[in-house]
């Protein structure tokens, strides 16, 4: 099985060679060049994955990526961001709209191709899912076979990287996680710049699993260390 990748990016050179090592790699391309067309092909194609520019016209990958991930958007739908800035405000702004990955450019397409694997592999949208049970922990349920979590029984929307954050945490509950522990368990990655991340994801699980996330009593900070789900399996 194949994914078909939507790319949104407005330099025509980029955007072919991003769609021909797709195609290499036997997955499908939809390639658009203007933020307005980007949200019309996610809307209507519903991709496994979107290659995202953060320099488009009309709507930057910012705007593109925060529309995606609104509750009339299609929150499920992973989004790997491409930017030329380096700033580490501008990849955590990217991370808080709800982005699963990033790559500065330049970029060599191989490493771009091993990281649509990556973010394709732990979405649940790429070849080799096994049936896994469902954990559960602190009223926090994760079914990685459907790629669902609920809270007291609720639906709750996560994006990838952070359904991925919960799965672990929910597996074994009461556990620290550091931030590298938790910034490999979505990335696969050993990039100590890039750990802050993890707070923007935290801080985005709060808003869905607290009941006030200001005073979290489930994903709890153990300062000097990292973060653990308290509650208890069950």
């Amino acid at each position: 099985m194949c994914a078909h990748v939507l790319v949104a990016e407005d330099d025509g050179m980029q955007a072919e060679l991003i769609r021909r090592s797709l195609l290499a790699e036997g997955h499908t391309a939809t390639v658009v060049h203007d933020g307005p067309a980007a949200l019309d092909a996610a809307r209507g194609l519903r991709p496994d994955l979107v290659v995202l520019d953060l320099m488009l016209p009309v709507i930057d990958g910012f705007g593109v990526c925060r529309a995606l991930r609104r509750n009339d958007g299609n929150p499920d739908i992973p989004v790997l961001m491409l930017t030329a800035r380096s700033a580490e405000d501008d990849v955590l702004l990217g991370l808080e709209l709800g982005a699963d990955d990033y790559m500065t450019k330049p970029y060599s397409p191989r490493e771009l191709m091993a990281r649509i694997r990556t973010v394709l592999r732990r979405s649940g949208r790429s070849d080799g899912r096994r049936e896994d049970p469902v954990v559960r922990a602190a009223g926090i349920s994760v079914d990685p076979a459907r790629h669902e979590v609920r809270r007291d029984g609720e639906p709750v929307e996560c994006t990838p990287a952070e359904f991925q954050i919960l799965l672990a945490m929910t597996a074994e509950p009461e556990r620290v996680f550091s931030r590298r522990q938790l910034l490999e368990c979505t990335r696969g990655t050993d990039r100590a710049s890039t750990e802050r991340a993890v707070d923007v994801h935290i801080m985005n699980l709060r808003r869905k699993i607290e009941t006030d996330p200001r005073r979290p009593a489930r994903l709890l900070t153990v300062f000097g260390v990292g973060y653990k789900l308290s509650g208890g399996r069950g």
